[in-house]
């Protein structure tokens, strides 16, 4: 029976359909340009679009999955960890339904979910959750960088994780410093497909350290001074590209070197990875070439299932309630920091 699952722990509404494993649906409904001209998310105008649009994502979610709203077997939301006005108005709603409807209901934890959606593929996708097999798992997003030693599809350990400034963040914050447009972290990938990466020589924070955290201020602070240091530099169009595929090269160093000793550490044959900066080219290919030389699998999340979805909650919801797991309490209330712990 299907399962009807929402996701608005930040700026994208969006709503999925999953049956039997399968995403019947996934709508998602962005908004980088409402929060553009501010150079980031708004937390009350997000709230404000979700309750906008989370009607009609809804709506068009069933529609496609050619499921009348009588015929759910369940309603699953993001709890958290995100922004708590916009948690509330996809909680709230898969609470009111679920209510309405007598079916269960899941709280999901967003970085959960994430953890598994590299298992998600295919056309019509589908979780293959009887290809899992233990893994490090790189979460990487605006927000949080973190590596997970994932045992089970119910067990996991959290290694490390940002001590500052997340990856993504790193790569919006550094784009606003060159004065390229919101999101920066896509045009900075853009631009760097035409640069030189080893033009410019930023530092790899915490390449060396043996423990599995992350620092990314550091590498932000001196890009700042780099910049300021040599005026009329980011009026060279080439410059600019060069930079780019140099704080990128910086960057990714540091993600797919720390995820390959982690694997390591762990004995692990598969490493997965996800998040929103998973759609970076420069780390899909750094990533693949690396597990390959050091003899891991590899599976990252595909890009429509990198970003925020509600086809990864509704998976994991599902998955978790064909487990035998017990759902979660209509009185539960959005986790604005909650631990992957």
């Amino acid at each position: 029976m299907p399962l009807l699952a929402f996701e608005t722990s930040c700026d994208e509404t969006s709503a999925a359909v999953v049956s039997n494993g399968r995403v019947l649906s996934s709508i998602v409904s962005s908004q980088v340009k409402l929060h553009a001209e501010y150079g980031g998310v708004v937390p009350e105008l997000a709230a404000r679009e979700h309750i906008r649009n989370l009607l009609p994502v809804a709506t068009e979610a069933l529609r496609e999955a050619e499921c009348p709203i009588g015929e759910v077997s369940a309603l699953a939301a993001t709890a958290g960890p995100g922004l708590p006005s916009a948690l509330m108005v996809g909680l709230k709603a898969a609470q009111a339904l679920a209510f309405s409807l007598r079916k269960p209901f899941v709280a999901l934890h967003h970085h959960e979910a994430h953890l598994y959606s590299p298992w998600i593929s295919g056309s019509p996708p589908r979780a293959h959750f009887e290809d899992f097999e233990p893994n490090v798992s790189l979460i990487v997003s605006g927000g949080h960088t973190m590596l997970v030693h994932v045992t089970d599809t119910q067990t996991h350990l959290v290694l490390g994780g940002t001590l500052d400034d997340a990856a993504g963040e790193c790569f919006d914050k550094v784009g606003k410093l060159l004065g390229l447009p919101y999101p920066a972290g896509p045009e900075v990938d853009r631009l760097a497909k035409k640069g030189k990466a080893d033009a410019f020589d930023f530092p790899r924070p915490m390449l060396t350290d043996s423990g599995h955290d992350f620092s990314f201020s550091g590498l932000k602070t001196s890009i700042r001074y780099f910049v300021r240091d040599r005026p009329g530099l980011l009026d060279d169009s080439q410059a600019l590209c060069d930079l780019c595929a140099s704080v990128q090269a910086a960057i990714v160093e540091v993600l797919v070197a720390k995820t390959i000793r982690a694997a390591r550490q762990r004995s692990v044959g598969c490493i997965t990875a996800s998040g929103g900066v998973t759609c970076n080219s420069a780390l899909r290919r750094a990533l693949s070439l690396e597990a390959a030389h050091q003899g891991f699998r590899l599976h990252i999340a595909e890009p429509r299932f990198c970003t925020d979805n509600a086809a990864m909650i509704g998976v994991l919801a599902e998955h978790r309630l064909g487990c035998g797991v017990e759902g979660s309490s209509l009185d539960e209330d959005i986790r604005p920091s909650w631990p992957l712990e």
